[in-house]
């Protein structure tokens, strides 16, 4: 039978385009395989891995040690280096040989390259930059209880729909919207680094995938461009996902905005470890670069500290932060959301608190 994306019973498991630069596994594929786990267990089916790469066969098994049941790999020297041409030929040729129904991959530069090209060619949908995944209708439902302002008791449901429900950042990240494939298959999704959680390494898990080795097609004629060189620019980044500690500001610095910036990196630089974000009216306003920015919008971070600092804890910004394992907040409303969530919280005006955390933290070291 020839690929029809419009005969959607021809369809059957979720697979993750697992991203590896150079022989090393991409943590995104990490937790896009851990939540895959999930989403496969919601709709009975198998998580895949599908792997392309020279000489990556020995990553394979150990995807199965965060979830997945099997392992394709496409093995050929032409997908040493990333391509668009090359990669985005096997990826389709590989799904329209199995017919998955829904494929995930990393929102990284690479994703976002691949996953509109796949998409295109494969007559199918695709939703960008998600930062939630459900198929089961009842988990999606407490989703939009605990993220949302939605009267979610209060309207109808279909609680058979069992299309993957792709939540992502819409209108700027004003609002958030739900995008659904209901007649195309596969369903296809870009997924943002660090907004799902990688699942503990299991060693029995690992032994048990099943690893496929796949025909590959392809020659140079596949190819109208060639990589002759990578020249690797380093640039100096905030490594908000990685970071231990997270100083976040918010609107509450706005009466001496660098004095508030100026009073979260000394506490980040007394802490140690520690990065200095932002909520999005910050960076909203210019006063810190996009890449600290902490939230839905934004990045998720899960921190063994976070530090909210003026922050009042809107909806967006809680989803991004809220799995810190420490939560520290301090503004001066005390009805503030932030300390619904909060594991302490001081009332009062930042300028006044911090420089004394900051002694203290001085203090407490110097002893």
């Amino acid at each position: 039978m020839g690929f029809n994306s419009a005969d959607i019973s021809a369809f059957k498991d979720i697979w993750v385009f697992c991203e590896q630069r150079e022989g090393v596994m991409m943590n995104t594929t990490l937790e896009l395989i851990s939540e895959g786990r999930k989403l496969a267990d919601e709709r009975g089916a198998k998580l895949v891995g599908l792997l392309l790469g020279d000489n990556v066969e020995g990553l394979a098994r150990d995807l199965g040690g965060y979830g997945a049941d099997k392992v394709i790999v496409c093995d050929h020297p032409l997908l040493k280096n990333y391509t668009t041409d090359a990669y985005a030929k096997v990826v389709c040729d590989t799904v329209m040989a199995e017919k998955p129904e829904v494929v995930l991959l990393g929102a990284s530069n690479i994703g976002r390259d691949l996953a509109p090209r796949c998409a295109a060619r494969l007559h199918t949908g695709l939703c960008a930059d998600c930062t939630h995944l459900d198929i089961d209708v009842p988990k999606y439902q407490q989703f939009l209880r605990e993220a949302s302002t939605l009267d979610v008791d209060g309207q109808k449901w279909d609680l058979e729909d069992r299309n993957l429900k792709m939540t992502r950042p819409a209108f700027g990240g004003h609002l958030m919207a739900t995008i659904i494939c209901p007649r195309f298959r596969p369903a296809m999704a870009t997924v943002r680094p660090g907004v799902m959680k990688k699942a503990p390494f299991d060693q029995a898990k690992a032994d048990a995938c099943e690893v496929v080795k796949a025909p590959v097609s392809l020659d140079d004629g596949d190819l109208k461009a060639k990589v002759l060189e990578i020249v690797k620019e380093t640039k100096k980044q905030v490594d908000l996902i990685g970071a231990e500690i997270v100083v976040s500001v918010g609107r509450g610095i706005s009466k001496d905005v660098e004095g508030g910036i100026k009073l979260a990196r000394e506490l980040a630089d007394a802490l140690g470890n520690a990065v200095v974000g932002g909520s999005r009216a910050v960076i909203d306003s210019g006063w810190l670069p996009p890449d600290h920015q902490v939230g839905q919008t934004g990045k998720t971070v899960h921190p063994k500290i976070y530090f909210a600092l003026g922050i009042s804890g809107a909806i967006q910004h809680k989803a991004g932060m809220q799995d810190s394992e420490l939560i520290v907040a301090v503004n001066k409303d005390e009805r503030a959301p932030m300390f619904d969530i909060a594991d302490y919280g001081l009332v009062g005006d930042l300028f006044k608190i911090v420089p004394l955390m900051i002694e203290a933290v001085k203090q407490a070291k110097a002893e």
